[in-house]
């Protein structure tokens, strides 16, 4: 099997995007319709919820039950989120396993995203548990190294926060394959993407996220620049002041007519277009990597042209 490319894997989400143009506009529709509904539940939520979220952003860490309650409080918004994120990750794993089944834009809410919904649970306990034994071994390195200074202490400080960035990243990647391959064969799979990321592999698969990631963050800023600059002189020619932008990434939450003005709109459908072609470009370099290092009986190719 000859080594898949990065670069040609990093690119896949975009050319998913431009080859499926139907499927993309299923896809930012409903990216929009959840930004709406995002907004209604920003000014209509229950007083409590709104608590719940404050506490969560809060610098300073809740005690136990605090922090239970305000979780509880806020379970069926990150149900929601978590069911939009997989969904959306769905359809673009079905546009390359399942291309011919393109019902709906490839949307759907059923069996393959429930599992993918449970996979990411596992991931963010894993991912927590990991998190803490990382911190736990930094704080007891440092704790030695401080018999020998505070200035040695805090160089080892920061080298054990890099190398436990490191390991976090390592393992991330490594276990990047398992929602591709839990869509494609249809029950979970972590352990097999463990074993396909093996030696040379993971730096190639690194290398696609890294340009893929890198590739998002500048189309980002190029958006929101141009936005800003747009929003701005349509203010200017309607007479208003640069200072009215605010009320487009600060908006008023007072009542629904105040939050969805104009500026705001525009906002949300520039934000749908950029959030869906991440959710593709982010989604797509692991389930082409998975499939080519699968061997896929079927001798799939590693690009899929369009009907």
């Amino acid at each position: 099997m000859t080594p898949f490319s990065p670069s040609e894997a990093a690119l896949e989400g975009f050319r998913i995007t431009r080859e499926n143009p139907r499927a993309f506009a299923w896809w930012v529709g409903i990216s929009f319709l959840v930004s709406v509904l995002g907004a209604f539940v920003t000014v209509l939520m229950p007083a409590e919820v709104r608590h719940a979220l404050d506490t969560l952003r809060a610098e300073d860490t809740p005690d136990l039950a605090t922090l239970a309650d305000a979780l509880i409080a806020v379970s069926p918004l990150f149900v929601f989120g978590l069911a939009f994120q997989c969904m959306m990750a769905a359809a673009v794993y079905r546009v390359i396993f399942r291309h011919e089944d393109s019902r709906f834009g490839y949307l759907r809410l059923g069996s393959d995203e429930l599992r993918l919904m449970a996979l990411t649970l596992i991931f963010v306990v894993l991912t927590i548990l990991l998190a803490v034994a990382l911190t736990l071994g930094a704080a007891i390195v440092i704790a030695l190294a401080s018999f020998a200074g505070r200035g040695f202490a805090v160089s080892v400080g920061a080298i054990a926060e890099l190398v436990s960035l490191a390991v976090l990243v390592y393992v991330l990647v490594r276990l990047s394959l398992a929602p591709p391959a839990t869509f494609a064969e249809r029950r979970l799979r972590i352990g097999e993407s463990w074993t396909l990321t093996r030696g040379g592999v993971f730096w190639r698969l690194f290398g696609a996220y890294l340009l893929a990631v890198a590739c998002m963050v500048v189309i980002g800023l190029l958006a929101l620049v141009l936005f800003t600059a747009v929003a701005g002189i349509i203010v200017l020619l309607a007479g208003g002041q640069l200072t009215d932008l605010s009320t487009i990434f600060h908006p008023d939450e007072t009542s629904l007519a105040a939050y969805l003005n104009p500026g705001m709109i525009a906002y949300m459908i520039v934000g749908s277009l950029f959030q869906t072609l991440y959710f593709a470009v982010i989604a797509a370099p692991g389930a082409v990597v998975y499939r080519h290092l699968h061997d896929d009986p079927d001798g799939l190719s590693l690009h899929i042209s369009a009907p």
